[in-house]
C-alpha cells in the first residue's frame, strides 16, 4: 500500500495481518446473546465452578441467573445506558452481575475490591454508577456512596424479582452501545473509563476463539482456571467471555495462593491456565510442585506483562506436555492485539519471547516515533492497531480519545516493538508512562497528585523500577520544602499507603533537589529512570 508524504512522494505503508484468514464474526449480536449462542446444545454442561464451595452452575443456570439479575437491575431503576459497578472478587455473582447488566443494556464497571474507599468513590463518581454490587466484607468502603448498594449475601438480587418474563422488552441493544467500562490510564495521565461496546467485545472474542482454526483453541471439554481477577480486562475477556463462547467450564478462584492453585489443577482436571508472569515465577520457585499431578494442563497462557525468556524456559521444563505462549493486550485495544499461534487448533511454531501474531480481522503497523511513517519488518517503533475490537473512546474525555485514536482509526499503544520476518511481534520498550505491577496498572500521575498534597513536598515524580517478583514497582523522586528537610522516606511511604491499594504503594523514595523537566514543564522520566541504573535492587 502507498501513502503520500508531505512532499507529494508516494511512500509504502507497511501494514501487518494475521497468518490466519479473516472470518465472519456475528458482531451484530449483543454480547450475552453471542456468548450463549447455541445454548440448547450445551444447557446441561458445567459452566462455572466456585472453587471455595465446589458449587457447579450449568450453562442453563448461568443464563437464567443473568436474566434474573437483569430483572433485578430493572427493579432497582437501572435504565439502559446507565452504569452498574461490580466490587467483587472472582465469584458466580460477578458473572451474573456482569451478564445481567449486559441483558439490561447497562454498562458494567468493575473495581478492585482491595481499593481504598477513596479509590472506589473516585471510580463510582467518574463512571456515574447507579448501583454497586459488593460483598459484606467490602461494605464499609461503599456505605457512604450516594448510590444503591446491593450486598450479595443479604440482598439476593436474583431471588427478589421472581421468575417473570419480559425483563428486557424495553431494551434494544445496538452494536455501538457500551457494555463494559474498565478503567485504564492509557498511555499517560490518570485512569479513564474505557468504553468497550457489544460489537467490540464480540469482535475481540471472535478473533480469539471462533473459526475453523481458532487462534485460542478452547473447547467444551476444557476446564479453564480463572484465578486472575475478573475486574481486569485480560481475565474478563480471554478467560470468562472466551470460555463462555467456547462452552468450556470456568473454575473461579477468588484469590491467588500457590498451593491452593496447584491443588485445584488435579482436583478439577484443569486443562487451560491463563496466568501472569509473577504467578509463573511462583510456580517455578515452588518447592512443592512435585507433590501435584499437573499433567492435565495443555495450555499455559501468559499475559498482562512480558514473560522473560529465562522464565519461559524454566516453566516449559516444569510442564513438558503443555504449550506455553504469550499474548499482548491493552484495555483500549479491546484488549487483545496479538496472541501466540501455538494456541491455535492447528498450531504454528513460535519463537521464545514473542508476543504472538496480530489477531484476525485486525491490522498492526509499526510507527516511527519521530515521524508519521510506518516501518518495515525488524524496525522497532510504536505499535498501532486498527480493527472492530478497539474501544469506542474514553468516557467524557474527547481530548484523550483523540490523542489515542487517530483520524484513520489507528489506536496508538505507547508500546515499542517490531514485527519479524515470521510476522511475530516482539515488545522492546514503551513510550507510555504506565507502571505495570504484576500486570496491574499504576498511573504515575495519580501518585504524583497525592504526593503533592503532602505539606512537606514541593515537587515529585514517580517512575518504575525493575523488580524480580512484581516486574515493576513505583518509586518516587521527591523535592522537600526547605523548612521540612528532615521528612523521611517512611513518612512519605506511609502517607501514600493509607490512600491507595497495595500495588500502588511507593516502594522507595529518593530525595532530589529538583525534578528534571523539559522547557514545556513535562517530567523527563527517562532521566529519572537512568538514575535508578546504579541503585541496588
Amino acid at each position: 500500500m502507498a501513502i503520500e508524504s508531505e512532499k507529494g512522494v508516494k511512500e509504502e505503508e507497511f501494514i501487518f495481518r494475521s497468518k490466519l484468514p479473516d472470518i465472519d464474526i456475528p458482531n451484530h449480536l449483543p454480547l450475552h446473546s453471542y456468548c450463549f449462542q447455541n445454548l440448547t446444545q450445551h444447557a446441561s454442561r458445567p459452566c462455572l465452578i466456585n472453587a471455595p464451595t465446589g458449587a457447579v452452575y450449568t450453562y442453563s443456570e448461568v443464563h437464567a441467573n443473568a436474566r434474573k439479575w437483569a430483572r433485578g437491575f430493572k427493579r432497582l431503576g437501572v435504565k439502559q445506558g446507565e452504569v452498574v459497578m461490580i466490587l467483587l472478587p472472582n465469584c458466580p455473582e460477578f458473572v451474573f452481575a456482569f451478564l445481567g447488566a449486559s441483558h439490561r443494556g447497562a454498562m458494567a464497571t468493575a473495581a478492585n475490591p482491595f481499593f481504598t474507599a477513596a479509590e472506589v468513590e473516585k471510580q463510582a463518581k467518574a463512571s456515574n454508577a447507579k448501583v454497586v454490587i459488593t460483598q459484606a466484607s467490602y461494605y464499609e468502603k461503599v456505605k457512604d456512596l450516594e448510590v444503591t448498594v446491593v450486598v450479595v449475601e443479604r440482598d439476593p438480587l436474583a431471588e427478589e424479582v421472581g421468575e417473570g418474563e419480559g425483563d428486557d422488552e424495553d431494551v434494544v441493544i445496538r452494536g455501538d452501545d457500551v457494555v463494559a467500562l474498565p478503567y485504564s490510564s492509557g498511555t499517560t495521565g490518570l485512569p479513564k473509563g474505557v468504553m468497550l461496546t457489544h460489537k467490540g467485545l464480540v469482535s475481540s472474542i471472535g478473533q480469539q476463539v471462533d473459526g475453523d482454526n481458532p487462534n485460542l483453541y478452547y473447547h467444551p471439554d476444557d476446564t479453564i482456571l480463572c484465578v486472575l481477577p475478573l475486574f481486569h480486562i485480560y481475565s474478563l475477556n480471554s478467560v470468562l467471555l472466551c470460555g463462555l463462547r467456547a462452552k468450556a467450564t470456568i473454575l473461579l478462584m477468588p484469590k491467588f495462593h500457590i498451593d491452593a492453585l496447584l491443588s485445584l489443577i488435579p482436583k478439577y482436571t484443569v486443562t487451560v491456565a491463563p496466568l501472569v508472569p509473577p504467578i509463573f515465577l511462583s510456580i517455578a520457585n515452588s518447592p512443592h510442585l512435585h507433590n501435584y499431578d499437573l499433567s492435565s494442563i495443555r495450555l499455559l497462557k501468559s499475559g498482562g506483562a512480558p514473560l522473560g525468556k529465562e522464565l519461559e524456559h524454566t516453566v516449559k521444563a516444569k510442564f513438558p506436555n503443555a504449550t506455553l505462549g504469550q499474548g499482548y493486550g491493552m484495555t483500549e485495544a479491546g484488549p487483545v492485539l496479538s496472541m501466540s499461534l501455538a494456541f491455535a487448533k492447528y498450531p504454528f511454531h513460535v519463537k521464545p519471547g514473542a508476543c504472538g501474531t496480530v489477531v484476525r480481522n485486525a491490522h498492526i503497523k509499526i510507527l516511527d516515533p519521530q515521524t508519521p511513517r510506518s516501518l518495515p519488518r525488524n524496525h522497532p517503533g510504536e505499535i498501532c492497531i486498527r480493527g472492530p475490537q478497539i474501544m469506542k473512546g474514553y468516557l467524557n474525555d474527547v481530548e484523550a480519545t483523540e490523542r489515542t485514536i487517530d483520524k484513520e482509526g489507528w489506536l496508538h499503544t505507547g508500546d515499542i516493538g517490531y514485527i519479524d520476518d515470521d510476522d511475530e511481534l516482539f515488545i522492546v520498550d514503551r513510550l507510555k508512562e504506565l507502571i505495570k505491577y504484576k500486570g496491574f496498572q499504576v498511573a504515575p500521575a495519580e501518585l504524583e497528585a497525592l504526593l503533592l498534597t503532602h505539606p512537606n513536598i514541593t515537587d515529585a515524580a514517580v517512575v518504575p523500577m525493575k523488580d524480580e517478583a512484581a516486574g515493576e514497582v513505583p518509586v518516587a523522586f521527591v523535592v522537600r520544602s526547605n523548612a521540612h528537610a528532615d521528612t523521611t522516606q517512611d513518612e512519605i511511604k506511609n502517607f501514600i499507603s493509607k490512600q491507595v491499594v497495595f500495588y500502588k504503594r511507593i516502594n522507595r523514595v529518593f530525595f532530589i533537589d529538583a525534578i528534571p523537566k523539559s522547557p514545556s514543564g513535562k517530567i523527563l522520566r527517562k532521566d529519572l529512570r537512568a538514575k535508578l541504573a546504579d541503585v541496588p535492587q
